[in-house]
């Protein structure tokens, strides 16, 4: 029953989020024929029958009623189409995406996951360790978490790209030296050209992680069942992982879900720093363009994610902690 509950929950979500992204890209400002037009324009003339040619291709035909575009999107996202991109015009939606995912859930992914297991493994230790020198240095790195992240990236780029040479200043990997594909040249090219921007990420958002981990440490120190556990004699590090640390983490685990499931949406800024060729990368290009297409594309793929990444986070969440499940 309770598995039925989340399911039924999550599809009453999704149905809701295509239904906005169906909506709202309608209803804002501009035409993306308009401005693949004004694109064509600018080589030479345009055939009259250009533009129903364009909407057509872009399902666009303002002829149709709401309803009937509707039905017609419903249809197309069953289909796996997503539309054409005005941006990487007349490459579909989904290359388009299915191009710029890998980049972004290697780098943000593993990024999100480092920051995530360091910062909870960190707060934890620092909270049992607490009102000694390992606590102290906690407000040093929760002060990392108001750090801009292009700031840090701009800072890490002069200090380490620009200044010292250590890792490649821009892009996902040497394109004059190296073919994408799986082969060890260009695994070690793609480590080294992401290894900044997943600097900036980890950097970035470790303090958050650290600081609620040490602070949920600290206040399930005192229930208690940490105490009994104490005064029954059980080892320290017993104590500490299966009582305190397993408990305490309960919030930071809630809290990974929706970062996990933001993982898809890449980081915008720094990937544009960067120049990083992932999703963040994708859906400035496409809000500058007005590729209505491709951010309905990139929209959906995101909502996807953030929904599947908390279901599978609060059935996680109902094993770890059983009363979850006995609700009345």
């Amino acid at each position: 029953m309770y598995l039925l509950r989340k399911l039924a929950f999550y599809l009453a979500a999704f149905w809701a989020a295509v239904t906005l992204n169906f909506l709202i890209p309608r209803l804002l400002p501009g035409n993306p024929v308009d401005i693949l037009i004004g694109k064509l324009a600018q080589q030479g003339p345009v055939a009259p029958g250009t533009r129903d040619s364009l909407e057509m291709l872009l399902g666009s035909d303002t002829s149709e009623s709401l309803w009937s575009q509707y039905v017609s999107y419903l249809s197309g996202l069953a289909k796996g189409d997503f539309g054409t991109s005005v941006t990487y015009f007349p490459a579909p939606v989904t290359d388009v995406i299915g191009q710029a995912i890998p980049w972004t859930l290697l780098l943000v992914g593993i990024s999100t996951l480092l920051a995530f297991l360091l910062g909870v493994g960190l707060g934890a230790f620092a909270g049992w360790k607490r009102g000694t020198w390992v606590d102290s240095i906690i407000p040093a790195t929760a002060l990392l978490q108001s750090v801009p992240y292009f700031w840090l990236a701009l800072v890490l780029v002069y200090f380490f790209a620009v200044n010292l040479g250590w890792f490649p200043l821009s892009g996902g990997y040497d394109v004059n030296s190296v073919r994408p594909g799986w082969s060890w040249e260009f695994i070690e090219s793609a480590i080294s050209y992401g290894t900044l921007p997943a600097i900036t990420i980890v950097v970035s958002s470790i303090g958050g992680w650290l600081l609620g981990m040490r602070n949920m440490m600290v206040s399930t120190l005192s229930d208690d069942y940490v105490v009994t556990a104490e005064a029954k004699g059980l080892h320290p590090v017993r104590v500490m992982i299966t009582y305190a640390a397993r408990n305490a983490a309960l919030p930071s685990v809630a809290g990974f879900a929706i970062s996990l499931g933001f993982v898809v949406a890449g980081s915008i800024v720094t990937e544009q720093v960067f120049s990083y060729p992932g999703i963040g990368n994708a859906m400035l290009l496409a809000v500058s363009n007005n590729d209505y297409a491709l951010m309905q594309g990139l929209f959906l793929v995101i909502t996807i994610a953030v929904l599947v990444s908390n279901l599978l986070v609060d059935l996680f969440y109902g094993l770890i902690d059983p009363r979850t499940r006995t609700r009345n």
